[in-house]
């Protein structure tokens, strides 16, 4: 296989990592997916060497030999890499690698933005797990958040929102809170009486903490059926995205522009009604320019665009890596 401009995009998310090998017609050559990205968890050489693993599997899906060539450009999206000193740590140790002398480490967001975007220009709020907002334009600049929790201001994703709905529903059931329908929705969603016995089972780790996402879908069940608590945290998600989005739009100039406004991850991609249309609704005030699009299109593909960005790729090139990924 000749290797002249082979180019490498990785999606390394927590829960998953997507490696494609792709030529600069945007044809993909070979691909891998591998398990989450967590240098906090773990340690950066940790975390790079199991990266490489699927880089090597990738390689060796299209074709290549033992070990990856030098790519051409590596455009790499990765999770936890919050802020510039942390880009600038995992840079130097995907350097280390050898892969390319050409590398630009992205936070995984900004693969979301570029997959629901024609060209590198938008804002894109992602709330998954977490919540986090990334903007960018055509000339190189960014807007961007710390998202590293509430110590940086952050309010939101599917996590948060699970705890504020345990927090409504144990005062609700104690009697310090208000009455709200979420005091017998969570404990029911696994098999238990009551908040007691949910905060009890929580707390001894008979329901393993990971599975507090699982009560996300259960506050917006909730909040479709009325509840006035719930409704109140769809609607304060609603503000959040809204307030991020504002904010990266009009740091880039972008905020009296038409200009896409891209959401994605697990929460904002299943269309809840009442947080879509609320969404809507802010938005029309605070950026009454601004085109909501909901991508659902694998981050990957957003990775590989600005890998293609990077080496100066034709249109067409974009097209084909778009067209490989809606099949």
């Amino acid at each position: 296989m000749g290797l002249t401009g082979v180019l490498l995009a990785v999606d390394a998310g927590n829960s998953k990592t997507d490696v494609a090998v792709l030529a600069p017609d945007g044809t993909v050559l070979g691909a891998a997916r591998g398990g989450g990205f967590r240098p906090p968890v773990v340690g950066v050489p940790a975390a790079v060497g199991a990266l490489a693993e699927i880089v090597d599997a990738a390689w060796a899906a299209a074709g290549g030999g033992a070990a990856p060539p030098v790519f051409a450009h590596v455009a790499a999206c990765l999770a936890n890499a919050d802020l510039p000193v942390e880009e600038e740590e995992l840079k130097a140790a995907l350097d280390a690698r050898g892969w390319s002398r050409s590398v630009r480490v992205h936070n995984d967001t900004f693969a979301i933005l570029r997959a629901g975007v024609d060209e590198p220009r938008g804002v894109a709020v992602v709330c998954g797990a977490g919540i986090n907002c990334v903007g960018m334009t055509p000339d190189g600049r960014t807007a961007r958040f710390p998202a590293i929790g509430k110590i940086s201001g952050d309010w939101g994703g599917g996590g948060g929102l699970a705890e504020e709905a345990l927090w409504f529903a144990a005062r609700a059931e104690d009697g310090r809170g208000v009455p709200t329908a979420l005091a017998r929705a969570l404990p029911e969603h696994f098999g238990l009486p009551s908040m007691y016995a949910l905060i009890e089972a929580l707390h001894l780790g008979r329901v393993p903490a990971e599975r507090r996402h699982e009560l996300t879908p259960v506050l917006f069940r909730t909040s479709a059926a009325g509840d006035p608590v719930a409704r109140s945290l769809v609607d304060r998600l609603a503000e959040e995205v809204v307030a991020l989005a504002s904010v990266a739009l009009g740091r880039l100039g972008l905020l009296d522009e038409e200009a896409p406004v891209v959401l994605g991850g697990s929460v904002l991609a299943a269309r809840h009604p009442r947080l879509d249309a609320r969404i809507a609704a802010l938005l029309a005030v605070k950026a009454p320019k601004a085109t909501v699009r909901v991508v659902t299109a694998p981050p990957v593909l957003g990775a590989g665009l600005l890998a293609l960005d990077a080496a100066g790729a034709p249109p067409e090139a974009a097209a084909r890596l778009r067209e490989h990924y809606a099949a």
